[in-house]
């Protein structure tokens, strides 16, 4: 039995365009921005703690960042199963270096954890953030799609 048949294909040593690139990153920061900040907003809103903030932060960054995934590729015809196992191929990596870049910005600048919703820190440090992150997500996404991982998987079933 052929099993490549289901794996992604494998492109040479930097094949990936900048553009595609640019496209997942971007797919990225939409997901993780609006769980990021939804998270941010409720913890801050509610008088959480930093952590237990960051926690929800996090935890809704890579929901969104899955759900937007798994909606295009159940779109596309797939089970619920296989679109569980593309969303987490696609985005894990790239969620994961957006959120540790991004979240290590927020609480390396000093004051921004302890702002409120109406403190321009607060939004600075959360926007500096994002954009930050998108410029070291962005040749890392690149790298794996020019391998044939993170969202090349996704491409695969467009």
């Amino acid at each position: 039995m052929d099993h490549t048949a289901h794996e992604p294909e494998k492109q040479p040593h930097g094949t990936a365009s900048w553009g595609t690139a640019v496209k997942a990153t971007l797919h990225c920061l939409t997901g993780c921005a609006l769980g990021e900040i939804l998270g941010m907003v409720i913890g801050t809103a509610l008088g959480w703690g930093n952590v237990p903030t960051m926690v929800l932060a996090i935890g809704l960054a890579f929901l969104f960042g899955y759900s937007f995934t798994l909606f295009a590729v159940l779109r596309a015809g797939l089970g619920l199963r296989a679109a569980i196992r593309v969303a987490l191929a696609a985005d894990t990596v790239s969620i994961a270096v957006m959120e540790l870049v991004d979240n290590a910005i927020i609480a390396l600048t000093p004051g921004a954890m302890d702002a409120h919703l109406s403190d321009g820190l607060f939004w600075s440090a959360l926007l500096g953030g994002f954009a930050v992150a998108f410029l070291i997500t962005a040749p890392v996404n690149k790298w794996m799609i020019g391998r044939g991982l993170g969202h090349a998987v996704v491409h695969a079933h467009h």
